[in-house]
């Protein structure tokens, strides 16, 4: 009884084969299908390779959710050249409380305002990447991607004395509070007072006003490799002593988790606006570099992705069996116009010799 039931389901299973075994002596091999077959591996096998770059590949995903985050300190990452002596000006942040801000993690560095060749060099290439940018946005995923840890060259040392170096390098780092704020660059240097803080201007002369400047880094947050902020290499020079550079920022938190980066850090967009201060023509206002700063209540995550194994293997089965079934499928589709057009052309030479021995015959019996 085991054996008949065992027989039973051998027999059931056969039956269910979907894929029946044709004997060599029944298959045919053509050369029309040897060059088909030839042609549809080639295929696969280049479309796998370029399937595998694709698998190779990675991506960003953006996804966007509330910052609950605003407790913690904000950094304010600086570096700014301006062409006026450090002991002319002074720099500080304000936020929306009015709350002054103690900036004692700036350094005030005399420097040269103009830049070595080398640095110069450094400098028309951060502007050509920032133009690029601007065009093409999927350019930032590559900078993210490759965490490139490129900086600017360091400012050598002049053998000048300090007294002949016109300009002043303020660079370093302030904590503020996640409120918005003004982070600005004015003449005279700060003191606190019950309203809010002053400036000591009235001890520096007009004529030695001079509020061109060069921003080599403004950022927000941890300082991420691939990362370059847009004010990164902005040169401006003032037409007017009494002149007001204005910056509006709006800054967005950022969650980087990449294969070579994982950081939470700020990212910001920008506008700009200068005008000369001239109180006869109604043009009022103070000299200085101001830079109002915003955050926003959204939070970015950026994330980088890859391709699942599973989905290449599926991917790659897709690609073998539709070129074997659609090369299958065309061959076959030739092959019979083939034979049809040959039968039909065979048919018709066929009838024409037929013809031509009943004419011959009927000819005969005439005579």
């Amino acid at each position: 009884m085991r054996r008949l039931t065992r027989k039973k389901a051998l027999t059931l299973v056969k039956e269910l084969d979907a894929f029946p075994k044709v004997p060599d002596s029944y298959v045919e091999s053509t050369a029309s299908g040897g060059t088909v077959s030839l042609i549809a591996f080639t295929l696969m096998a280049a479309l796998a390779f370029l399937e595998f770059f694709v698998y190779r590949d990675t991506w960003m995903k953006y996804e966007y959710e509330v910052d609950r985050d605003y407790s913690s300190k904000l950094r304010i990452n600086v570096d700014i050249t301006v062409a006026m002596r450090c002991q002319y000006i002074g720099a500080d942040v304000l936020d929306l409380a009015e709350t002054m801000v103690a900036s004692d993690g700036l350094i005030y560095e005399a420097a040269n305002f103009e830049l070595s060749p080398q640095q110069r060099l450094w400098h028309m290439t951060l502007l050509h990447i920032q133009e690029r940018l601007k065009e093409e946005h999927a350019l930032q995923d590559v900078l993210f991607k490759a965490a490139i840890k490129g900086a600017p060259p360091a400012q050598t040392q002049s053998d000048d004395s300090s007294s002949s170096l016109s300009a002043c390098r303020i660079h370093g780092h302030v904590y503020v509070n996640k409120v918005a704020g003004n982070f600005h660059i004015t003449v005279g240097k700060s003191i606190p007072h019950p309203r809010g803080h002053a400036h000591l201007a009235a001890l520096v002369s007009h004529d030695t006003y001079n509020f061109s400047h060069r921003i080599d880094h403004l950022s927000f947050g941890e300082a991420v490799p691939g990362l370059i902020s847009p004010l990164d290499g902005t040169e401006k020079v003032a037409a007017d002593p009494n002149h007001m550079f204005q910056y509006f920022i709006t800054i967005v938190p950022t969650k980087l988790n990449t294969y070579k980066v994982s950081a939470e850090t700020h990212q910001y967009a920008v506008t700009e606006q200068d005008r000369v201060i001239n109180h006869a023509a109604g043009s009022h206002g103070v000299s200085g570099i101001f830079m109002k700063y915003d955050i926003s209540s959204l939070m970015v995550k950026v994330t980088e992705q890859h391709m699942p194994l599973w989905q290449f293997l599926v991917r790659l089965c897709g690609i073998i069996g539709g070129i074997f079934s659609t090369t299958g499928m065309l061959h076959g589709i030739v092959g019979f116009l083939v034979d049809v057009i040959c039968c039909r052309f065979q048919m018709g030479v066929y009838s024409h010799l037929k013809e031509q021995p009943n004419s011959e015959t009927t000819e005969n019996l005439a005579q």
